[in-house]
């Protein structure tokens, strides 16, 4: 089998090319791709060639990690059916070119577990999962975690702020504050404020959640806590971290890093999207073709109108 697959060549050179797949096994399902979405996380440090030493790094490589597609063939050793939509963290089936993470291909074939079921009302929205997973894992650690301290400050208001914001609001806790400094991105808030750092005096926050994904931001952030607070670092970082150690010493700060969302926290996120508590709406602002992946990249990465893009696959052969 044959896809057509987004491609970086290297850095700042996307192209669509056609790419052989590996064969699916008893275990694996080939789906049929329809949306897949493009992240300014990490998919912008690649892009950028930013991207600090990671598992699967290097160029060619097909990114992407946020798709959803349906199951047109299943090997006899997975539970999935041929006909469900499923929501797919990425693949390793391009051969040589290397994939991270590999989801940005109008086919795919992966391992049956690793897809998961969604529900067909939630249409291209389905792609957001990924980073509703991930602001989950940042105040549950994946169900792991004993106490659980909500945001009571979000720093940035992408996608990954608005939704952890959202969850805050949802669970019922005390609506969070969140900074950001774009005027463009400041609009949008469901239940919550958003304010510039400049016009907020407030100095105890309890637990600062930072997705920003600056590292200069770090001394600021901390010159903020209460004392015992915590700093969640939820973003992606290309640079190294470092903090002016009597600040953090008189507070008595915790600095704690939020991993890579796990399984629970992706069946926690679609729950929460299905049954409607979690609101998926407004975070999709652009789409694209296939075709026109240098300029949707583009636009992503460069526009701050723009929230997330998705690239539309179900007319790509």
């Amino acid at each position: 089998m044959k896809t057509n697959a987004v491609v970086l060549q290297k850095p700042q050179h996307v192209v669509l090319s056609t790419l052989d797949l590996t064969a699916a096994g008893e275990s694996d399902v080939v789906v049929d791709i329809e949306f897949s979405g493009i992240s300014t996380g990490t998919e912008k440090l690649l892009f950028s060639g930013a991207m600090p030493a990671f598992p699967g790094m290097g160029y060619p490589l097909v990114p992407g990690y946020e798709s959803v597609g349906r199951v047109v063939s299943a090997g006899a050793k997975t539970d999935r059916q041929v006909g469900e939509r499923v929501f797919v963290p990425g693949a390793r089936c391009f051969g040589e070119v290397k994939s991270l993470f590999g989801g940005a291909a109008s086919k795919l074939v992966v391992s049956g577990d690793r897809v998961l079921p969604v529900n067909e009302a939630l249409g291209q929205q389905a792609v957001l999962l990924a980073l509703a997973a991930t602001a989950y894992h940042a105040v549950a650690g994946g169900g792991k975690r004993e106490t659980i301290t909500p945001p009571d400050l979000i720093v940035g208001h992408g996608v990954l702020g608005r939704l952890l914001a959202r969850m805050t609001v949802a669970a019922g806790f005390a609506a969070p504050t969140v900074w950001e400094t774009n005027a463009a991105r400041a609009c949008g808030a469901e239940g919550y404020a958003v304010i510039s750092p400049e016009d907020d005096d407030r100095r105890n926050y309890k637990a600062i959640y930072d997705v920003s994904g600056d590292a200069s931001l770090l001394d600021s952030l901390i010159a903020r806590l209460a004392p015992n607070g915590e700093v969640v670092l939820a973003g992606f970082y290309s640079q190294s971290l470092a903090f002016a150690f009597a600040p953090a010493f008189m507070r008595e700060a915790t600095l704690r890093v939020a991993a890579e969302w796990q399984r629970p926290d992706l069946l926690a996120v679609k729950k929460l999207a299905e049954t409607g508590r979690l609101s998926l709406d407004g975070l999709i602002t652009h789409q694209s073709e296939p075709q026109h992946a240098a300029g949707a990249y583009g636009t992503a990465f460069g526009d701050s109108a723009c929230l997330k893009m998705v690239l539309d696959w179900r007319h790509c052969a």
